[in-house]
């Protein structure tokens, strides 16, 4: 593989640190070649460690392009890979020529990186705003850059995100500490602690609220130092700021570093202030020095941060809130080593320089994939319709597994979902999306796809209303008379009430769907009562089974935030709004008091739904003496897995409550407001069901009773559930199947 990186040349502190390592290491594996459009520091530097580099000088990018046209004649080149306004305008008007596709690393949000220079933002900013439009690919260094890219109308389906890496394994050789802070002119005493920030001195590190923060910690605690690495247009301005705060002699200002190491090695606590940031390598740089860090919660930083875990956090600009972290970690030695050795260990297993290179050799062979692919092929994809992006965690489980899944069968395919909130869709599974009621998009994608999956969840009903019964009816017929394969995915079937509706599902399933696979039992059977007969049908399980839990250790950080002890006693209620629910509020709030008086289970309402389920909860705690939580911040279901795995009962009105307290085997009451409770449990054969309609204390108690009574047999409710987990598999080979029949 040979791939050409294009670069303006001036580029600095992390976005320089970034293509030359990479650039280093990438030349173990493939040909990548650089090409700069500047002779200064970052080519020398280049040279040095041995990329093969050539300098193109010349401020005219016609000049510049014909010259570049003229080195690269002859030679096959298959991905033009940019970095930087100068990189992304010279990329675009070559890529014809060299016929190969181009992606652009995009290091920082390109709004802000003229701050403060008007002119270059006009001219270069502009240049590049139009430049990065007509990139085939995109890499954002973090998640949040490539949310960014998603808010502004980039294709979420042809962005890739990429951290930082940096070298853990080479030795490192500092100089004394004592020896590189008398270098720099610091004053300093045994005893101090020196905070430290390596930084370009431009407005968007905000180095201001820095300093504002060390005038009130340093008030507190004499012996806490600041210590300033790198330079920039805001230095004077920095350095008089100080002054005025009457921080001499706590503040030192060492200028432009040639040994970040050393500056790593001689600092106790390494921040980072800045307003934006993508992945910066200050960080993971501290992190190889095992330093303790502060920095504010911007772009990828709580990616590598577990606020109190790890590291400290604050929101940007929030002097106050600095000045307590300095004074936390300045007056606590412990604690600085304790998070110092926890960062260290986190940065150098998730991000190393080998992982980084390692991910973007995964990138680059999906790039060539995917363009060979649009290339050769006039349809592909699949389109995924379902209740998606409703904020309920239950269908946003279904959607995450049908994506892996596909995904698994065939890494490259397209994959566009017809959801309600699209912002929300593609950001989070990085595919592309149509809102629900879009029809002229909906028609132009399955235009183009083969595959139309009608997305897991109870679809084909009408008890919520027949507005969505007809709604996915016609899609189901809009997707096959556009020429698609149509399949059901894990789906639950009905209510169905009323003979015209039942004869137009029989008619449409017969006439457009080519599979479906059912979540249980009782779905095959109201399909047989409808007389569906000519798609293939098989009995599956939901595809929510397949999902697995978060992290021990980030399911202990949730909890812990939510003040919950590590194997405390639970019993939790997942509920729901519905008809007949606040007469029967009291009912389950004497049922927690039982649960917490008879056998000590703490309360806890989790929410499934982030804009219902906790309305639910606060209808039912005013009528309760014990002590409880409400975990209603819309957990990822992974999460949300993890968690219930760690509860003692669970008493849910919610499918996927049960669903996902299955997985663990913990005992299981049903609160039924539909008849997809009762079948699931049914289907796995645990559990107790009461109607909605029906319940009262007593019934709620004598099923907790059972529950409890059921804890030792929980590796038996466990295999209950791996049996359906098992099953699950049909789901996506039906699928498979169907493309394998794609003429």
């Amino acid at each position: 593989m040979r791939v050409i990186h294009l670069i303006g040349g001036g580029d600095t502190g992390g976005a320089k640190t970034h293509v030359l390592n990479l650039l280093k290491e990438l030349n173990q594996s493939i040909d990548a070649q650089l090409f700069c459009f500047r002779k200064g520091d970052f080519s020398e530097d280049a040279a040095k460690m041995g990329i093969p580099i050539e300098v193109i000088e010349s401020g005219n990018p016609v000049v510049g392009l014909r010259e570049l046209k003229r080195r690269l004649a002859g030679q096959k080149v298959d991905i033009i890979h940019c970095h930087g306004a100068r990189g992304n305008l010279m990329g675009n008007l070559v890529k014809k020529h060299l016929g190969a596709p181009v992606v652009t690393t995009v290091h920082s949000d390109y709004r802000l990186d003229y701050l403060g220079r008007p002119v270059a933002r006009l001219s270069y900013g502009t240049t590049n705003m139009v430049a990065l439009r007509r990139v085939n690919f995109y890499i954002g260094v973090s998640d949040p850059m490539t949310d960014i890219l998603i808010e502004r109308g980039f294709p979420a389906d042809r962005i890739y995100t990429i951290y930082n890496g940096i070298d853990f394994k080479t030795p490192i050789h500092p100089v004394p500490k004592e020896e590189f802070l008398q270098s720099v002119g610091m004053e300093w005493e045994p005893g101090d602690v020196i905070a430290g920030i390596a930084v370009r001195l431009s407005p968007v590190k905000d180095v201001p609220t820095l300093l504002r923060a060390m005038k009130i910690a340093s008030e507190k605690d004499p012996h806490l130092k600041l210590l300033i690495g790198g330079d920039g247009e805001d230095r004077q301005k920095l350095e008089n700021m100080a002054k005025d705060l009457g921080l001499a002699g706590k503040v030192c200002f060492a200028g432009w570093l040639d040994d970040v190491n050393s500056f790593y090695n001689a600092i106790d606590i390494n921040l980072l202030t800045s307003i934006s940031e993508t992945f910066p390598y200050s960080l993971t740089e501290g992190t190889r020095m095992h330093k303790a860090t502060i920095a504010s919660k911007v772009g990828g930083v709580p990616v590598l941060i577990d606020d109190g875990v790890n590291g400290l956090t604050f929101e940007p600009g929030d002097e106050k809130q600095l000045a307590q972290h300095l004074l936390a970690l300045s007056q606590n030695r412990e604690l600085r080593e304790t998070f110092g050795e926890r960062i260290y260990e986190k940065a150098s297993r998730e991000f190393s320089i080998d992982r980084m290179v390692e991910h973007q050799l995964e990138i680059y062979e999906s790039i060539l994939k995917r363009d060979a692919r649009q290339k050769s092929r006039k349809r592909d994809g699949a389109v995924i319709c379902g209740a998606y992006g409703y904020g309920n965690a239950g269908d946003d489980a279904i959607l995450k597994s049908i994506i892996r899944s596909v995904q698994e069968l065939d890494n490259a395919m397209p994959i566009t979902v017809l959801a309600k909130n699209t912002q929300s869709i593609k950001k989070r599974y990085r595919v592309g999306s149509i809102y629900t009621f879009n029809l002229p998009k909906m028609v132009a994608a399955m235009r183009k796809s083969v595959l139309y999956i009608n997305g897991g969840g109870t679809l084909i009903q009408n008890a919520t209303s027949w507005r969505s019964l007809w709604y996915y009816l016609f899609t189901l017929r809009l997707a096959k008379l556009l020429g698609n394969k149509v399949d059901m995915y894990g789906c639950g079937i009905g209510p169905v009430t009323g003979k015209k509706n039942i004869r137009l599902v029989k008619r449409v399933l017969d006439r457009s769907v080519d599979t479906i696979t059912l979540r249980e039992t009782d779905s095959m059977k109201e399909l047989e009562s409808f007389g569906v007969r000519r798609p293939e049908i098989l009995l599956s399980s939901d595809p929510a089974l397949v999902l697995p839990p978060s992290p021990d250790l980030d399911v202990d950080a949730y909890l812990s935030r939510h003040g919950l002890e590590k194997g405390a006693p639970t019993i939790c209620f997942m509920l729901r709004t519905w008809y007949g629910f606040e007469e029967k509020a009291a009912a389950f709030a004497a049922c927690a008091d039982y649960a917490y008086q008879r056998y000590g289970l703490t309360p806890v309402f989790l929410s499934l739904n982030i804009f219902h389920d906790s309305s639910a909860a606060q209808k039912v705690v005013p009528y309760m003496k014990a002590p409880y939580h409400i975990l209603d911040d819309g957990a990822e279901p992974e999460l949300l897995i993890g968690v219930l795995g760690r509860m003692d009962v669970v008493v849910s009105m919610r499918l996927h409550g049960l669903i996902f307290s299955s997985l663990s085997g913990a005992p299981l009451v049903g609160v039924s407001y539909d008849p997809k409770i009762g079948s699931f449990l049914k289907y796995l054969e645990a559990g107790t069901c009461i109607d909605l309609k029906d319940v009262t204390a007593q019934d709620l108690e004598q099923a907790v009773d059972q529950a409890v009574a059921s804890l030792p047999q929980r590796e038996a409710l466990r295999q209950k559930a791996q049996r359906l987990k098992d099953v699950e598999r049909r789901n996506i080979q039906a699928v498979a199947k169907l493309l394998e029949r794609e003429p």
